[in-house]
């Protein structure tokens, strides 16, 4: 049997307890939301996001948009995402109306595009990934999902291939003979720049030294596509 508690029941809740964390009271929660650019969402309208408000014999409650939960969770000082996905509270969350609840960190992972999701089951006591083909697209459904998740394993790494480059190019500035662990560090950033460029992704301005010297070493499939900037 499935739980009939909601996504929107989780973040009323999540944005109550995160509230009385910080010893905030409504209005000062208001307060901090009309200083984001949301006056709108006024102590009456916490009132029926935390509560709901009554309406016959059933309460109805008022539900957040995704622009209100990036609102919610500056206000609050919390990572947005967590206020939908409470890690560490919940031993399980809903998710969509035909599956059963499952455990936050599996369903973090989901919404980060860590992991496929496994909503099908429990078969043998396991969850399986749908496999349906998509009408028209000659995909499966997991294949579909896993090509646009594929961002997600790209941009944290290379975020940490430019800091390992960054970092190797101070010591090499420093000591001649660590300009080949500099040219290997490049190399490691100049593979993932090109995978992102196949991929027909956005590719961050990088440093201004790393990019010439990237263009330089020839280490780019497509250097014009490439952007330098100034070290943050």
């Amino acid at each position: 049997m499935h739980s009939h508690q909601t996504a929107g029941d989780v973040i009323a809740a999540q944005i109550r307890r995160h509230r009385e964390r910080l010893g905030m009271n409504r209005h000062d929660l208001a307060a901090e939301c009309a200083r984001l650019g949301r006056p709108d969402l006024s102590y009456a309208v916490i009132v029926t996001i935390e509560t709901g408000r009554g309406d016959g014999n059933a309460k109805k409650r008022r539900q957040v948009t995704a622009e209100e939960l990036l609102v919610f969770g500056l206000a609050l000082a919390t990572p947005p995402l967590l206020l939908m996905v409470p890690l560490g509270t919940e031993e399980t969350i809903p998710t969509v109306p035909s599956a059963v609840p499952r455990d936050p960190y599996t369903v973090w992972q989901w919404m980060t595009g860590e992991a496929t999701p496994t909503l099908d089951g429990p078969l043998d006591g396991r969850y399986v990934a749908d496999t349906r083909p998509i009408a028209g697209s000659g995909q499966t459904w997991a294949a579909a999902w896993a090509t646009a998740a594929y961002p997600v394993s790209l941009y944290p790494e290379l975020a940490r291939r430019r800091e390992r480059a960054h970092k190797a190019r101070l010591r090499a500035a420093l000591d001649p003979s660590a300009q080949t662990e500099y040219v290997d560090r490049l190399d490691e950033l100049a593979q993932i720049v090109n995978d992102m460029h196949r991929a027909s992704l956005t590719v961050p301005d990088l440093p201004t030294e790393l990019a010439e010297d990237l263009k330089r070493l020839d280490l780019l499939d497509n250097p014009d596509q490439t952007n330098p900037r100034g070290i943050e």
